[in-house]
């Protein structure tokens, strides 16, 4: 339905269509026959094509009235509402992306023109075939391996790899089961009355507040802060109960598909029912229910990644991130934004709650709390009777490590120790793959990526090098690509696979895993090997730092970090935050259950500040004096940033543009901000492209983004050449 009867258009009349086409206005068109509203989905011409639109209001009536088209017809979905609208148009005002993209963020499901109508779809049957055959085999895996989802014959024959008529030969067979089902089915009902955990006094105390919040129906950003294991999720879900029986829609944003597993479980457990799914492991018959069941209200609650938030909800009464601090909330292909920061945007336009929960808060919004801005609610102990693991340096200065070696005797001993009691313990180390640095021993030659100017890591699984930046992959030489002497290439350095290697090496009986997003082909074979490692069969788990984002492992007592120090290498300005943020994370596995935990984190630096306020526990000591060392210095959250990034097939002429602008910055000095650069980006190359920087810093006060767009609207760029404006920088490569 159209938010009021005063937005209706009849036919005829001019209406302004914004559509996701690369242009920069909204287009004007006649409304149909029967008419439009405002928000209403359009489709309409546009030269040849036609394409999705959305009336975004009155024509401007600066065009020939003769050669103004009409609009196709309208969509059988329901409307943008006003607060999307309004969402959608802030948003991009805030990061300086163009409508067309902000629009494109919204309609990201297929087929949203066509009728609502019955599709067949495919499930696992009963029966078993004939005869079996690879391709067979694949179909009945991936039905296996994705559940009970039903799939069109498309995706189901895409997704296994094989012929349509292998779907339909098994079918007939009863093997895979043939179905006409509605193509946008409600999702069944969450039920908010069904009993949930028992809450400590704590957690009752932090649920009390935000139910309360939810019945007032009034926007309030609260930052949910509890150690890892203390329960926030209970709490939370709590939040999301008090929601769904005010009639309200919620939405949990979660950092990664791989946890969706777990807590998707938890929510069936608490409501009864599955609730609605948005991120890219599901299917695209999936996405499009998901859209249109969300604008017709008949989606509950939606568990998703960060474009969740770009959702038409019909009444969004509560938005929970989880594990706020994560840098993948932060988006940096085409429109730039963070999905925290976004996410309390949107609930201010919607009166409704919006909780930041994390163990270890990002500076942003462990300032906010301090100013008063946030509301801050602690949880102070484990749930149950958990405690929090010991933490402990062991120093490598004094460790007797061969040179091949990277696992001390002390960590050696702690893991076996632990082992021997039946328990299971954790090796983690931030670097994908066997070695970062491939060289030849006769001339010293590294390998690099032919597109980038990144060395190639070696991935010894797969017999392949792979660029971390642009994808490019190599077979492993035995010739040096340089000086072409044979049997010289050396790996350097260690990755997961090579610490994995030492470990079965050393732990020969111990049953042992790789968690690392790189060695799954699907979000779903991911999920399944963390339930399995939940289940607690796997002795030995090294991970990246996927293991560190919530996942809960009964049987694992030992935490064991095998260089400490990485994350504390170069010049970024949250490095000191997101080592004691990492961590203090992938310390909180250790422990969650009965048995006490114990994390050893092996370093050069056991002085370090930020090692020693790692091992003490102190946090607030550890925020209280980056915030004072980030004020001193006018950084972000005492500061603005933004981020310009140059890019051309040339690296001259991206120099060339930088240094034009250096030289023209009156918009950004009249501001009061002040322009760095330009210089080559950290990594200078990407996919054949030279990468140029410009860093814009200004007091916090300062109205960037005018001054930003002042400075480089009037710029008529070549084809070769690209700019784009990061707001708020998470990284600077």
């Amino acid at each position: 339905m159209p938010d009021t009867i005063d937005e209706h258009f009849d036919e005829g009349d001019l209406v302004g269509v914004l559509t996701a086409e690369p242009l920069d206005r909204v287009l004007d068109y006649k409304a149909p026959t029967g008419g439009c509203w405002l928000g209403a989905f359009v489709e309409v011409p546009l030269g040849p094509r036609k394409v999705l639109g959305v009336v975004w209001g009155k024509g401007r009536g600066d065009w020939d009235i003769a050669k103004v088209r009409k609009v196709n017809r309208v969509l059988d979905v329901a409307p943008m509402r006003a607060e999307m609208r309004d969402f959608l148009e802030k948003a991009g005002g805030y990061t300086l992306t163009p409508m067309s993209i902000m629009l494109r963020l919204a309609t990201r499901a297929p087929g949203l023109s066509d009728p609502p109508s019955m599709r067949k779809v495919y499930r696992l049957g009963q029966g078993t075939p004939d005869r079996v055959t690879p391709a067979r085999t694949r179909v009945i895996e991936t039905l296996v391996e994705y559940g009970g989802l039903g799939f069109t014959l498309k995706e189901l024959s895409e997704l296994a790899g094989v012929t349509s008529s292998v779907v339909k030969g098994l079918a007939k067979q009863g093997v895979v089961e043939e179905a006409d089902t509605p193509r946008d089915a409600p999702y069944l009902t969450l039920d908010p009355g069904l009993p949930g955990k028992e809450l400590t006094e704590d957690q009752a105390f932090a649920a009390g507040q935000l139910q309360e919040g939810l019945r007032a129906r009034r926007y309030g950003t609260v930052l949910l802060k509890g150690v890892t294991g203390s329960g926030k999720t209970e709490v939370y879900l709590e939040a999301v109960a008090e929601c769904l029986r005010e009639g309200r829609q919620a939405l949990v944003l979660l950092p990664e598909i791989a946890l969706t597993s777990e807590f998707l479980t938890r929510v069936k457990a608490r409501f009864g029912a599955d609730p609605a799914e948005w991120h890219s492991g599901v299917t695209m018959t999936e996405r499009r229910r998901c859209w249109r069941m969300v604008g017709q209200g008949e989606a509950q609650l939606v568990v998703g990644a960060r474009s969740a938030l770009f959702l038409p909800y019909r009444d969004l009464g509560l938005i929970v991130v989880d594990e706020e601090h994560d840098t993948s909330y932060k988006q940096d292909e085409g429109a730039s934004y963070n999905a925290r920061d976004m996410a309390v945007l949107r609930a201010s336009l919607n009166d409704a709650p919006v909780v930041l929960a994390s163990a270890t808060p990002s500076l942003e919004t462990w300032a906010n709390a301090q100013a008063g801005k946030y509301t801050r609610l602690d949880l102070a102990s484990r749930f149950g009777p958990q405690d929090l693991p010991d933490m402990a340096a062991i120093d490598m200065r004094l460790e007797d490590l061969p040179g091949s070696s990277w696992l001390s005797p002390s960590l050696q001993s702690a893991v076996g120790a632990r082992l021997q009691a039946g328990e299971q313990a954790l090796l983690f180390l931030n670097r994908r793959g066997y070695a970062p640095v491939t060289l030849c021993r006769a001339c010293g030659e590294m390998v690099g990526c032919d597109h980038c100017d990144a060395r190639m890591v070696e991935h010894r699984f797969q017999k392949r090098l792979i660029c971390h930046q642009c994808g490019e992959t190599k077979p492993l030489p035995e010739v040096c690509p340089s000086c072409e002497v044979e049997g010289k290439m050396a790996a350097v350095g260690p990755g997961v696979e090579r610490i994995a290697e030492e470990a079965a090496a050393a732990f020969p009986d111990a049953k042992t895993a790789i968690l690392s997003s790189d060695l799954f082909g699907s979000a779903r074979a991911l999920k399944a090997q963390i339930e399995e490692l939940a289940h607690g069969d796997t002795d030995l788990i090294i991970g990246t730092q996927l293991v560190a984002k919530g996942h809960n492992f009964p049987r694992l007592t030992l935490v064991g970090v095998v260089d400490a120090d990485l994350g504390l290498q170069g010049s970024d300005l949250r490095a000191a935050e997101r080592t004691f943020q990492l961590m203090r994370q992938v310390a909180g596995r250790a422990g969650r259950a009965e048995k006490p935990g114990q994390a050893l984190l092996q370093t050069f630096q056991p002085d370090h500040p930020v090692i020693r306020a790692i091992l003490s526990g102190d946090e607030e000591g550890f925020w209280r004096t980056e915030a004072a060392e980030r004020e001193a210095s006018g950084m972000p959250p005492y500061g603005r940033l933004a981020g310009v990034i140059i890019s051309s097939t040339e690296a001259a002429a991206a120099f060339d543009l930088g240094t034009h602008l250096a030289r023209n910055d009156g918009p950004i000095r009249d501001a009061g901000g002040i322009v760095y650069g330009p210089a080559p980006a950290p990594i200078a190359r990407v996919r054949g492209r030279h990468r140029v920087r410009l860093l814009v810093k200004a007091p916090k006060g300062v109205a960037l983004q005018p001054a930003l767009s002042r400075w480089t609207n009037g710029l008529k760029l070549p084809g070769h050449l690209r700019l784009s404006i990061d707001i708020d920088p998470q990284n600077f490569f």
